[in-house]
């Protein structure tokens, strides 16, 4: 194609051309690797890939069948706290029930403990964006003009810290574990620190700046669901205290789904329990503060291990599996076609 920089017109009026300029690159004539897909290419790149990811597909189901899980539905085993909270009224009042379970065998390793809530919907857009970020960095804000509302601030003008749905409904139900050796009762040791992101710990979450947490707050009320206020979520340790606090942090992650759970709890191997959690009685000790009867949902106490490939979820391993033979499928489908069509073509050159 020629490059013209004008035309004629009828009228004799010479105009410029929209046809682009006589370059490789505006006329498609740069070198480009265009390959010439053979049915061996085809067939091959498919089976390898269904291969591949049936193999790896494998591993997964087995990695996620491998980990133990212990997961205790407590809703309806402390159905007296249940019917207690479901009067406002009554939250200044304390409530505790105890779960007893057995260990058939050791869980070794590594033992973490969840907290899991069923039709606890947190995807909500209003309630994703009732927080504010800033006042979460320890800034000094006017939260008024952020999403928090209705939770920002109380009828007297006093701003509520931290603001938001997210925060104002924290889990705050309170777990231990017991170990029931020979008639007696044993604490199990769980580490409440180290449990967050260490981005969310470090960088997204911070105290104001002041000589005690106290005084950093001066000013503030706690959330209107919330026993205490903020800077004495942990009264034993001061470092795991206010907007840093690893509890509060797991909590402003929300989910997307209506069912989830979070990290609660670790296990700390020392002296009885230095190489897991041995097998015997235990009895879950509750105290129930988290309402969930209103919107029908549920509650659940989680004891686990992990794996290279993480926790007990084989959805991963399944879309795998799933690929793999899909890809497997269609190789073979490939295959059937072109042997009818090879035949078809021999047949009519014969003829």
């Amino acid at each position: 194609m020629k490059n013209k920089t004008s035309v004629v017109t009828r009228e004799g009026e010479a105009q410029p051309s929209r046809c682009p300029d006589n370059s490789a690159f505006k006329q498609q004539r740069l070198p480009a690797w265009k390959p010439q897909l053979t049915i061996a290419s085809v067939l091959s790149s498919f089976f390898l890939t269904g291969a591949f990811c049936l193999a790896v597909g494998v591993c997964l189901v087995l990695s996620a069948n491998s980990v133990r899980e212990v997961q205790i539905d407590y809703s309806d085993k402390c159905s007296a706290c249940s019917k207690l909270r479901e009067n406002s009224s009554n939250w200044n009042k304390e409530c505790h029930c105890s779960i007893n379970f057995t260990l058939k065998e050791d869980i070794l390793g590594d033992v973490f403990m969840y907290y899991g809530l069923q039709n606890f919907y947190q995807n909500h857009r209003r309630y994703v964006k009732s927080r504010s970020d800033a006042q979460l960095l320890g800034r000094n804000v006017n939260i008024q003009r952020s999403y928090c509302a209705p939770f920002s601030t109380y009828r007297n003008g006093t701003p509520m810290a931290p603001c938001g749905a997210i925060a104002n409904s924290m889990f705050n139900d309170t777990i231990d574990l017991f170990y029931n050796y020979n008639s007696s009762r044993i604490q199990v040791p769980l580490l409440k620190t180290g449990n967050s992101w260490w981005t969310d710990k470090n960088v997204k979450f911070r105290n104001p700046e002041s000589y005690n947490l106290s005084s950093a707050f001066a000013g503030t009320a706690r959330p209107p669901y919330w026993w205490k206020p903020v800077y004495l979520l942990d009264e034993e340790d001061e470092r795991n205290n206010g907007y840093v606090n690893d509890d509060f942090i797991i909590w402003m992650r929300v989910s997307a789904f209506a069912t989830f759970r979070n990290l609660y709890r670790r296990l700390r191997r020392v002296r009885r329990f230095a190489e897991g959690l041995p097998a015997g009685n235990y009895t879950f000790q509750i105290s129930y503060n988290f309402p969930v009867t209103r919107f029908k949902g549920r509650k659940h106490v989680i004891l686990s291990t992990v794996v290279w490939s993480g926790g007990s979820n084989p959805f991963l391993g399944i879309a795998y599996l799933v690929s793999g033979t899909a890809a497997t499928l269609a190789g073979f489908v490939i295959t059937g076609i072109h042997l009818k069509l090879r035949k078809k073509k021999t047949y009519f050159q014969k003829q």
